[in-house]
């Protein structure tokens, strides 16, 4: 009996680690500066604070901003890597973007494009090999 739980235990185990593996880009090319993006834990955590800090202060429902609502699954991975490399989003030519650092920004991009709409869709990562 002892040796089913562990057995059962092992097996969930292998299976989390498979759909890890496999549910978001762990890298990406980015288009603003041409380099490979590797996601770790403690960046994307980064960017998520980044997010939360700068980004969700003027982007939440009901602002009187005028800001639109923003969420991580606002936009593609194609359309959040395009947000960063054209800059076109009003809050990033008014001077709001200019209180972050280049590494702040990237580290931004990084999260918003793990956890894009369709991040858990192989076929549309823009993966640097």
């Amino acid at each position: 009996m002892k040796k089913l739980g562990i057995l059962l235990a092992c097996g969930i185990i292998v299976l989390f680690l498979i759909s890890e593996a496999s549910s978001s880009p762990r890298k990406r090319l980015d288009e603003a500066t041409q380099t490979c993006r590797i996601f770790t834990q403690p960046t994307l955590w980064d960017g998520y604070r980044t997010f939360q800090n700068s980004c969700k202060i003027c982007h939440f429902t009901g602002n009187d901003k005028g800001a639109p609502f923003l969420h991580t699954e606002s936009k593609t991975m194609k359309a959040w890597n395009r947000v960063f490399a054209t800059r076109y989003p009003k809050c990033a030519r008014d001077g709001s973007w200019g209180d972050l650092e280049q590494e702040q920004l990237m580290r931004l991009n990084d999260y918003l494009y793990a956890k894009a709409a369709n991040a858990y869709d192989p076929w549309d990562a823009a993966d640097c090999g």
